[in-house]
């Protein structure tokens, strides 16, 4: 049985108050279509046919290749949507007798892969032409309603086509769908407009199948908070939330310690070891790694960046960089891309720190810039230290050997190059070379000028 699916993205969001496409808005830093797309990967769906229409062009530049788009140039419905989709494909099916077709939306980012492999091997087992992915809610005002004979649905009510007794059903459509292909190529085109909507429901296919005598099923979501539509900021708010508490459910079952899990958020190419501790207010992104032992406390923000074993992370900013084991980083430090440092490094607070490297044991304790260095082991650095590594047009690398000691208030004019063992004065300007176990230092001549103030 060869699977497809249609992923529907074409609507507009107008209830987003946004220029950008409702399916682009991101839940922990990633656009709602690629968390669907990534699910219907997971559900081992062989083709995936995109219907995109308002944003098209924004929506191409996320998706890429990731399916076959196909442009609804009209948005008349998702029966309307899933007809375009379907012109597309037929040129590329074999067999529709053996074919299946996943239907979801783009804009439903906690759906499982699970949750969809479940679906389509109950569509199998039971032999149903349509199976429709429902769940049943406290509060259905706004969804369509399930119509049931028995196992059997008989048919899906919209709200605004829903009797009063029918609003009263509290199971409701997902929006997400199973069709055998000849089915759905056979029935589509018998589609009306006849609702309050004057749209092509998709979901009346459930009420032709079930007039025919056909086998209808709907798939129930035990947790209702899968199911979640995004139509506006709240629910996008709420999406983000439910997100997050999986994810970070999911690390502490995995031995990651957590002080105030609601108020951290993980994106999914991290990766945490047991025994790493995450205070509050805490954000991971990108391809961020982090090693047991580790402690990063509140307030911190680390992107495509390592932290080794045992480092301890205080209120810092951290991008693109590499923290070596039993380092010490801030409170109030930030790590620019291009910086590594060494093994039981300390770099303090008010210390920002560029496309550098330093190595194991040296200190750069507090209010001092470092960029465009090559820093040896072992050497401290003075507060208020600057390494100007900028004329204006070029940047040029300071190279400092191991165990130097740089005095306070130090300005290193770039490019230049300080010997192991040396000793600079604090307040001094150096641009010229210091060889090594050399005493530097610029001392301008003391000017006092007496009764100035008179």
């Amino acid at each position: 049985m060869k699977k497809y699916a249609i992923i529907l993205a074409a609507g507009k969001g107008t209830r987003m108050h946004s220029s950008l496409p409702k399916v682009l808005h991101k839940v922990i830093g990633k656009p709602m279509i690629s968390r669907v797309l990534a699910a219907v990967d997971g559900a081992s769906v062989e083709e995936k046919y995109i219907v995109i229409g308002h944003g098209a062009e924004q929506v191409k530049e996320v998706v890429g290749d990731e399916g076959h788009l196909v442009i609804q140039e009209k948005q008349l419905g998702t029966g309307h949507a899933v007809l375009t989709a379907l012109e597309a494909m037929e040129m590329d099916v074999d067999d529709p007798e053996q074919s299946l077709v996943l239907v979801t939306c783009g804009d439903t980012p906690l759906l499982r892969a699970e949750s969809l492999n479940e679906m389509m091997d109950q569509h199998t087992v039971q032999g149903s032409v349509a199976t429709v992915m429902t769940t049943v809610v406290d509060a259905p005002t706004g969804y369509g309603r399930i119509l049931r004979d028995g196992d059997k649905i008989r048919g899906i009510v919209e709200q605004k086509d829903a009797t009063a007794q029918e609003q009263a059903i509290c199971e409701i459509n997902v929006g997400t769908y199973c069709f055998n292909l000849d089915f759905l190529l056979s029935e589509i085109h018998h589609l009306t407009t006849d609702n309050a909507q004057g749209e092509f429901y998709l979901t009346d296919l459930l009420k032709i199948a079930y007039d025919k005598n056909l086998q209808t099923s709907g798939y129930q979501l035990e947790n209702a908070d899968e199911s979640l539509g995004v139509n506006n900021r709240v629910q996008l708010a709420r999406a983000e939330k439910l997100l997050r508490a999986r994810v970070n459910e999911a690390w502490m079952m995995e031995g990651v310690t957590m002080l105030d899990p609601s108020s951290i958020s993980i994106e999914n190419e991290v990766v945490l070891e047991p025994d790493v501790v995450l205070e509050s207010n805490i954000y991971l992104s990108g391809h961020t790694v982090i090693k047991t032992g580790a402690v990063i406390e509140a307030g911190s923000r680390i992107k495509n960046s390592t932290i080794e074993h045992d480092a301890h992370i205080k209120q810092a900013v951290i991008t693109d960089s590499y923290v070596g084991a039993y380092t010490t980083i801030g409170p109030f430090a930030q790590l620019r891309p291009g910086t590594a440092l060494g093994e039981h490094v300390k770099v303090g607070n008010f210390v920002e720190v560029k496309n550098s490297n330093i190595a194991d044991e040296s200190k750069v304790s507090h209010h001092t810039y470092i960029g465009d260095t090559d820093m040896g082991a072992r050497v401290n650095v003075g507060c208020g230290t600057i390494t100007c590594n900028y004329d204006g047009k070029n940047k040029f690398r300071t190279v400092i050997g191991d165990d130097v000691f740089i005095g306070s208030n130090t300005n290193l004019i770039a490019p230049i190059e300080i010997g192991d063992e040396t000793v600079i004065g604090a307040g001094s300007t150096l641009s010229k070379n210091v060889v090594k176990q050399a005493l530097a230092f610029t001392r301008p001549p003391l000017v006092v000028k007496e009764h100035w103030k008179k």
